[in-house]
Parts: C-alpha cells; structure tokens; sequence
C-alpha cells in the first residue's frame, strides 16, 4: 500500500498521480503499487511541486512495517535506534536555526546509525556520529592551535 499527502500543489501533479494511485480526498492518494512505479511517482512530484508539501508513505517489511520520505515539511525524521520518528518543531526550536529536511529521507536515514541526545535549554538534540566526530576534530584542532601560540 502507498499513500500520498499533497498540499499547495499544482493542478497537474493532481492529474499526473490520478494514472496510478486513487485520490480519496483532495490531495490524499492511496494505491498498490510496484517499488519501480513508487519511485517514478516520487520523482514527478519533486519535478511538479513547485512550492507546495508532499509525503508518501509505504508497506515496507521491518520493525516499523512501512517506510516514507518528504519533501518542503517543517517536521524532521529523526532515526532513533532504527526506529524512525518524526520531531515536530514547537516554540523552543523556533529559536534555534533548522536545517531544510531532506527532499530524500530515508537516505538521511541511512547515513545515520547512533544519536546521542543531549539537553540544551531543555530541548532534547540529536547528533549523528558524524556530528560527533567533527566536534571532536574542531576541539582538538583548537587546543592544538593554543599550544602552538
């Protein structure tokens, strides 16, 4: 099974995505489709979304049982233990810079393996190991700079 949400969208991509999926309410698409007609759908909505919002959410095999990926939404999927979630920003976070979620987010996903979550004002963060390993690298460059002074 594969759902699409679209919001702000295009009249068109509308039309496009009523060839293989059925719209059962405006902007909200369910369908069986193959994994190769999966990706065809996702690539035509990244080409005609223009400024609007998309989801698409599928039955994949795995703990979770479905997979999905998002393109222009505020909210971030954060990989939690192989469990993947999504953070809703709420007043704290509007304070702190966000990054633009990736168009891609199950190759977000992939690339990270741990979180390590800290406190910060009383906002939970997560940090992949790569943030980990740059802090670690910016530290040393920076005692290594004030021994050499």
């Amino acid at each position: 099974m594969t759902v699409v949400v679209l919001s702000i969208t295009p009249e068109r991509l509308r039309g496009v995505l009523t060839r293989w999926l059925l719209e059962i309410m405006a902007g909200v698409y369910v369908g069986k489709v193959s994994a190769r007609v999966r990706e065809h759908i996702w690539t035509r909505i990244l080409e005609d979304v223009g400024k609007g919002r998309a989801l698409m959410v599928w039955s994949r095999h795995g703990e979770q049982g479905l997979d999905f990926r998002t393109y222009n939404h505020s909210w971030e999927t954060v990989d939690l233990d192989g469990i993947t979630l999504m953070r809703r920003p709420n007043k704290h976070s509007a304070r702190t810079k966000r990054r633009k979620p990736a168009a891609d987010s199950h190759i977000l996903r992939d690339n990270i393996h741990e979180h390590e979550v800290s406190s910060e004002n009383g906002v939970a963060s997560f940090q992949s190991n790569a943030g980990r390993h740059r802090r670690y690298l910016n530290e040393v460059e920076r005692r290594h700079k004030a021994g050499s002074s």
